[in-house]
């Protein structure tokens, strides 16, 4: 994950996030008409989490720092255990975290604790939460979007926001539907909300390397993890338990974490790209990690002929990880995770990524709250569906071993990896792993 530095003042910040968020368009008058839309900055920002796992609950102890006026209301999971530990961690954060104390923070999520496949409705509809969490595995992302825009809700969202691309076609759906509504919107793609991260890009676009005419990510790192299968769980039970492993949950690990360094290249370029061709494959043998690949390496089409090289890479002993964001342009070039530009240091590293106090994980939360009790328009929903739009599409073409573009995967493919339904008997076999020059693109 991305390093956090210092906060930037509050007005640039806001001044930066309103030339990057799309506008929501209606008058703050409409917004107080709408349910679980405030706009007075005494009004209690209350938080429902669907997803109780690690990121769900790491979500919780950011927003509980990231304002005053907060207070957990509601959490939702399809599992109890999950649930249970997650309410157990929280209570007791609250408890001893000095700054959320100091902000006048709470947790009270008594009697509105729900569990199962449907939970999320529960929560939305039920729980009198404005302010819901998304931290689900991905695949559930566009029905959960979906609903709580449907209920007139705030919406913190996780990476990535869809496995396939149905999935971004309702997640912009969604999207559009929050618009007209004044909705506010932020995405866990937090490097947006990294002081350093901004500042360097700032001046990238303020021309301090020229026209961009290349670039590259990487996500290169050891193995993940796993989940062996018990012999009691049924196949649904032990895939969603596992998900990361499998494409349908995660979108495989170009989806689910590469996306970061992707968005940072969408965001430098202004643009997503407009074709891709990928390569990759798969090493591992045990089951217990399904059926996703062990590397990716993409060359994607911007604008203007511009290329950029994507790596990323789940081996375990293949040397130093590498998390980073270059650009090369007419007039230099950009370090952009270690904001640097042409040899000079823009913007310093924070010495801690975990802290309250200019922890991009805190501050998403502190801006969306702050965008909400101002009127201000945020909504970050569309720049997160086209960064998973780019790495999807780069999946789908190392996959298959064809180019894809994106008039394609956004407006013509067919994937839907998503089951229509879900119940936890079903038979859910697991999908062949997906061999190039083979599997076809749909």
């Amino acid at each position: 994950m991305s390093n956090p530095s210092n906060r930037p003042s509050s007005a640039t910040r806001r001044d930066f996030l309103k030339s990057t968020a799309v506008a929501a368009g209606t008058a703050v008058a409409t917004q107080l008409s709408l349910p679980g839309v405030h706009a007075a900055g005494s009004d209690v920002i209350k938080v429902g989490l669907i997803g109780c796992g690690g990121r769900g609950t790491g979500a919780i102890e950011n927003v509980l720092q990231s304002a005053k006026g907060v207070s957990i209301v509601g959490l939702a999971d399809a599992f109890q255990d999950r649930l249970d530990g997650c309410r157990h961690h929280v209570e007791e954060f609250i408890k001893k975290d000095k700054k959320a104390q100091e902000l006048g923070n709470s947790v009270d999520v008594e009697g509105r604790c729900y569990v199962g496949l449907d939970a999320y409705d529960k929560l939305i509809n039920q729980s009198g939460a404005n302010y819901i969490m998304l931290a689900t595995p991905p695949g559930f992302r566009p029905l959960h979007l979906q609903a709580a825009v449907a209920a007139g809700k705030n919406i913190f969202t996780e990476k990535p926001v869809a496995t396939d691309a149905a999935g971004i076609r309702k997640v912009l759906a969604a999207y559009e539907e929050a618009k007209q509504k004044g909705l506010h919107i932020a995405a866990g793609t937090q490097r947006r909300h990294q002081a350093p991260y901004i500042e360097t890009i700032k001046r990238v676009h303020e021309g301090a390397i020229g026209d961009i005419v290349a670039a590259r990510c990487h996500w290169n790192q050891d193995i993940l993890w796993k989940v062996p299968r018990k012999a009691e769980w049924t196949d649904l039970v032990w895939q969603m338990r596992n998900w990361y492993n499998f494409t349908w949950l995660c979108g495989d690990h170009i989806v689910e974490q590469h996306v970061h360094n992707l968005d940072v290249i969408n965001w430098a370029l202004k643009a997503h790209p407009v074709r891709c061709v990928g390569m990759g494959f798969r090493t591992r043998t045990n089951p217990d990690y399904g059926h996703i690949y062990d590397f990716f390496s993409v060359d994607y089409e911007y604008p203007n002929g511009v290329h950029v090289l994507s790596t990323c890479r789940q081996i375990s002993n293949c040397g130093p990880s590498d998390v980073s964001e270059a650009l090369v342009g007419t007039k230099g070039q950009c370090q952009v995770n270690e904001y640097r530009i042409n040899g000079q240091q823009v913007a310093q590293r924070s010495r801690g990524r975990r802290r309250a106090e200019g922890d991009p994980y805190v501050q998403e939360h502190t801006d969306l709250i702050e965008s909400i009790r101002s009127g201000q328009p945020l909504n970050e929903l569309k720049n997160v569906a086209e960064s998973t739009l780019t790495a999807i599409m780069g999946r789908m073409s190392a996959y298959t071993g064809q180019p894809v573009t994106w008039d394609f995967v956004l407006n013509k493919s067919k994937e839907e990896l998503m089951p229509p339904s879900l119940d936890w008997n079903m038979t859910l076999a697991v999908p062949a792993v997906a061999i190039p020059g083979k599997t076809p693109l749909v």
